[in-house]
């Protein structure tokens, strides 16, 4: 059985005044720090900070924003992070949208409140050139047409639902990144790889090999909330988006010490928009999940309503898994 609860709404500071949604989660005890995108009176976004204790209550909430917009590749937004602590450090990405372009920026810190930004990680490529290089299905080459289409020649790969798995697997980190319309993983020792050449060689000519999970029906697929690693498999909690543009949250179960190896996978999604505050908002008929939290059995997944709000909804993980294995 799953419970729903509105946990935040926008208010009248101006950086958030319209609007409140998508939010990355660290937990800490009985605490959970969230991180959320707010939308500006100029629809700017940057992003805010509220506490939350165990029974999921807003104990404290700051009137400005958390992480601004501070550079030129990011001066319409700082968008959708998440977050996930490696060893000793945080590591918060999201997306950094310049008006055009969405790329994926992230920053890193010992302190999730003192974090430095490392700029972007994402390929910083046209989609004219990656239609050229890319080895995959021929729906991934209709995509890039599609946005060639809608947004001209020069638009950069756009790349959105990013994010780390919280430990190294075999020494590597592990990062789970889309290409539409399906869900790809890749691996790396350092960041000081990470770069164009990296993309081109290691991830657009071997897109095959990437591929984790792919869209059986709909529209896409979507990276959702950092991996939850469970005694039977990575749990991905990710968005799944049907041919009438409603966005479920849907699960799936990944091998250990192989990501790209998929265990099971709900056939259904976990769950989908039946709230009003779900259905009617910026953008109807969405559940968006970002963060996890987990104390004792429930587990709490916390997700943007029709761009508009944050909700959690509260399950059993021990029926969740037994679902999935």
């Amino acid at each position: 059985m799953i419970k729903k609860k509105l946990i935040l709404e926008k208010t009248d500071n101006e950086f958030e005044i319209n609007g409140v949604f998508n939010p990355g989660c660290y937990q800490e005890g009985d605490f959970v720090h969230m991180f959320y995108r707010a939308i500006s009176s100029t629809t700017n976004s940057s992003i805010g900070y509220a506490k939350l204790n165990k029974h999921n209550e807003v104990i404290e909430r700051n009137s400005e924003p958390i992480i601004k917009r501070d550079f030129d590749y990011e001066r319409h937004g700082v968008e959708d992070p998440r977050i996930v602590k490696v060893d000793d450090t945080f590591y918060i990405f999201y997306v950094a949208y310049d008006g055009k372009n969405a790329l994926t920026a992230y920053a890193t810190g010992s302190d999730l409140f003192n974090i430095e930004k490392k700029g972007i990680v994402s390929p910083t490529i046209k989609y004219s050139e990656v239609k050229k290089i890319i080895h995959g299905p021929q729906r991934y080459i209709d995509r890039a047409d599609l946005y060639i289409k809608n947004v001209g020649e020069d638009i950069l790969f756009w790349s959105k639902d990013v994010f780390l798995f919280p430990e190294k697997i075999n020494g590597k980190f592990y990062m789970m990144i889309r290409v539409l319309p399906d869900i790809q993983i890749i691996s790396f020792n350092n960041f000081d790889e990470i770069n164009n050449d990296f993309w081109i060689n290691y991830f657009f000519k071997g897109l095959n090999d990437s591929i984790v999970i792919e869209c059986l029906d709909g529209r896409h697929v979507g990276g959702g909330c950092p991996p939850i690693k469970t005694p039977d498999g990575w749990l991905i909690i990710f968005h799944s988006v049907d041919s009438n543009r409603v966005y479920h949250t849907s699960v799936a179960l990944l091998d250990l010490d192989n990501p790209l190896k998929v265990i099971s996978r709900l056939k259904e999604p976990l769950f989908s928009p039946t709230e009003d505050w779900e259905k009617e908002g910026t953008v109807p008929n969405v559940v968006f999940a970002t963060g996890t939290a987990i104390f004792d059995d429930r587990l709490c997944i916390y997700y943007g309503a029709a761009d508009k709000r944050i909700g959690v909804a509260e399950l059993s993980l021990k029926e969740l898994l037994k679902k999935l294995c």
